[in-house]
């Protein structure tokens, strides 16, 4: 179970840090197979959903090993998004990203999914699940606190996303640290002023009456639906005629990449 001051933090400031989700074994085995994949995909990583300059991409997680569906169902995580969204969820996408060495690109500061709360409440949700270290130097993700109650998207109010914000706080953590981040607020990554990459995986989940960013049903091989528990297919809504209606004609929504 959160803790009320973590759920308060969640509430009032848009993000808070679960530090030890992930212990030493299981960090090493996500590491070694995230790096597996960038391997073998070559320039072709990420490409069932974006490409982004100064940054190594992976898409379609769930589909690429088993260790993956340990992550989008992780219980205490999946406590913390369900206070955000209600009981009513599921997982978006799970993609990993991993911001170039000295790479001086910073993202704007956006919502996912260009997405502004609506008469029925929050409706995105994001969990970063950190493979190294987010410092202030290698690429860590900044936020403005309390900008999620604002339903105002950056982009329209700011005039460069890019630039530094005068509230904006840095979000730290050590490797194996999960970061639940209400993501109406307004984020991005900062640029990597370290010899080494800064990875990560995200783990997004959408309100059950939104498409998913990545249609998971349409995606995922028969042999990956075939092996997964009830609870899996839940949260990917893979029995989900609704979803399906959904999801089957709108995907691909990024707050920032076009």
């Amino acid at each position: 179970m959160m803790s009320a001051k973590n759920l308060r933090q969640l509430d009032e400031l848009g993000w808070v840090a679960l530090p030890g989700v992930m212990d030493r074994t299981f960090l090493a085995e996500v590491c070694e197979r995230v790096e597996e994949l960038w391997e073998t995909e070559g320039e072709n990583a990420g490409s069932e959903f974006r490409r982004e300059p100064g940054a190594r991409r992976l898409a379609n997680l769930v589909d690429k090993g088993d260790i993956f569906g340990r992550i989008v169902a992780h219980h205490e995580v999946l406590d913390a998004v369900r206070h955000v969204l209600g009981g009513d969820f599921k997982l978006s996408s799970l993609n990993a990203r991993s911001t170039d060495p000295w790479c001086a690109e910073c993202q704007p500061l956006h919502c996912d999914a260009g997405a502004v709360a609506d008469d029925s409440g929050f409706w995105v949700c994001n969990t970063i699940w950190l493979l190294d270290d987010f410092t202030a130097d290698n690429g860590a993700t900044r936020i403005v606190p309390g900008s999620h109650h604002w339903r105002k998207l950056p982009q329209h109010e700011l005039a460069d996303p890019r630039a530094a914000h005068p509230g904006e706080v840095l979000v730290l953590g050590e490797a194996g640290t999960v970061v639940v981040m209400n993501t109406h607020a307004w984020h991005g990554g900062t640029a990597n002023r370290t010899g080494q990459p800064r990875r990560a995986l995200h783990s997004f989940y959408t309100r059950g009456d939104q498409p998913q960013q990545q249609y998971q049903s349409a995606l995922l091989r028969e042999e990956t639906k075939s092996r997964l528990s009830p609870e899996l297919r839940r949260i990917l809504a893979l029995d989900d005629a609704r979803n399906d209606a959904i999801s089957s004609r709108i995907t691909g929504m990024s707050g920032f990449l076009r």
